[in-house]
């Protein structure tokens, strides 16, 4: 089963065999509080040719996602995941709120 979701949440809990797809600013990192968890990262291009980059995550492990886009989250076991969103001076906090090029493209797309 496949899970769909146009912005990541702060905690995510998957079952054996549960995916998750969602959008990332680049920059967001994941950290594995539980369990194993494949994650594909956002299409990129290599030259000609677009590629999706897979990491597996064990328990304790943390990621960091360089591009932002939509991430694909599959549980192995059973997994509680945390996604954490890039860091901000607090100075920029309210500004980069409306500069978040993933969440401006979603935004786009959904018309909200």
């Amino acid at each position: 089963m496949i899970t769909t979701l146009s912005q990541a949440p702060d905690s995510i809990v998957l079952e054996p065999g549960q995916s998750l797809r969602t959008a990332v600013d680049a920059g967001a990192w994941l950290q594995v509080a539980e369990g194993r968890v494949r994650v594909v990262s956002p299409p990129g291009w290599f030259g000609d040719t677009v590629f999706m980059a897979e990491a597996v995550l064990d328990e304790g492990d943390v990621h960091r996602l360089e591009r932002g886009g939509w991430i694909e989250v599959s549980a192995l076991t059973p997994v509680h995941l945390r996604v954490h969103a890039p860091m901000a001076s607090p100075a920029s906090a309210a500004a980069y709120s409306e500069v978040r090029p993933v969440m401006r493209f979603v935004r786009l797309l959904t018309g909200w």
